[in-house]
């Protein structure tokens, strides 16, 4: 599925999931005790009564020596290759027994899951049960063995998934997949493919398709993906050490005008927020994006926040804009004196 749309200008790369949480206590232990993940950064808003984390799975061997919400920090979150999961926690919400945010997965939802590479399924599930982690579904059960998905503190689902080899890399685990349903890949791929991410690997179950796009920062430049069987393109990505983008076409819904997946940022289905590319200038990278025709949430002048846009895909899925380097964001930051 070659795309013919026009590439969006100034090096867009994927840089963020963004998930809302309940409780930062349980939540951050969980991606970094438990997931391997570091946090790598954090925006603080007390004038607006939120707080953001930025985790991510730092390459073997590499040491993170900054202090998560300064100005060096900042700095090189915003400059990053990989991918990271911001994790969004509105103060007192902890506190509010009837606060739930919603997980996915439920009628007409289209965000799914996230996922870690492991070299063993079973042996990283036993881990995460003797921590207190409890599962949608463990590797031993259903049709499709080996793999696994985990609850995460707020109900998300977190799959669980082999590499190919083992002993090639160190990390525990690795941020490997954030899923999301689409209603037609003849819109969406090419969206993504504008954003300059490639289809790694397709395939058709017969009732449903899914689709597997990585960011430039992931991709191989000298493997023709689309050549590969559908084994080989398998093991491929399941050693690539950044995430994948799944995207999930149920068969027919292309079909109906009215159908649409709740996007995550619905009144009582808040959860998934969204995704994000950095760009090496925000507002050519928006004329670009505006010309795909789908609109935006956020236009990069609107509200308070200037310089930074927020995007529909063709699933009204939110796609956050941000300049490479980062922007003055008004958030409190942490004196490192």
């Amino acid at each position: 599925m070659a795309s013919t749309i026009a590439k969006i200008v100034g090096r867009p790369t994927w840089q963020q999931t963004m998930l809302r949480i309940k409780d930062p206590s349980k939540s951050i232990p969980f991606y970094t005790d438990l997931m391997g993940m570091t946090i790598i950064d954090t925006l603080d808003f007390p004038q607006w009564k939120f707080k953001l984390w930025f985790l991510t799975t730092l390459p073997p061997g590499q040491k993170y020596t900054l202090t998560p919400g300064t100005k060096e920090a900042h700095d090189y979150m915003w400059s990053i290759e990989g991918t990271a999961l911001e994790l969004t926690y509105n103060y007192g919400s902890e506190e509010d027994d009837s606060q739930k945010y919603h997980p996915g997965n439920d009628e007409g939802d289209g965000f799914g899951h996230l996922g870690f590479n492991t070299d063993d399924v079973y042996e990283a599930c036993d881990t995460l049960e003797k921590a207190g982690v409890t599962f949608k579904k463990k590797p031993e059960e259903g049709r499709m063995k080996g793999i696994a998905f985990a609850y995460d503190p707020d109900g998300y689902w977190v799959e669980i998934l082999k590499r190919a080899e083992t002993n090639k890399i160190p990390n525990y685990f690795n941020f490997s997949q954030t899923m999301l349903r689409i209603k037609d890949p003849s819109k969406t791929i090419p969206f993504y493919e504008a954003f300059g991410m490639t289809v790694v690997r397709q395939k058709d179950y017969g009732d449903f398709s899914n689709y597997f796009l990585a960011s430039s920062s992931n991709v191989d430049t000298t493997v023709d993906y689309s050549s590969l069987s559908d084994i080989e393109a398998k093991a491929k990505m399941s050693m690539m050490f950044g995430p994948i983008l799944e995207l999930t076409h149920n068969h027919g819904t292309e079909k109906e005008e009215d159908f649409k997946h709740n996007n995550g940022n619905e009144e009582g289905k808040q959860g998934f927020g969204h995704i994000g590319f950095i760009v090496d200038d925000v507002y050519e990278a928006c004329d670009s994006i505006r010309e795909l025709g789908y609109g935006f949430r956020k236009e990069p002048d609107g509200g308070g926040m200037k310089g930074l846009a927020f995007a529909y895909d063709p699933d009204g899925y939110s796609i956050e804009i941000i300049k490479r380097g980062g922007i003055e964001f008004g958030d409190k930051k942490v004196d490192e004196s």
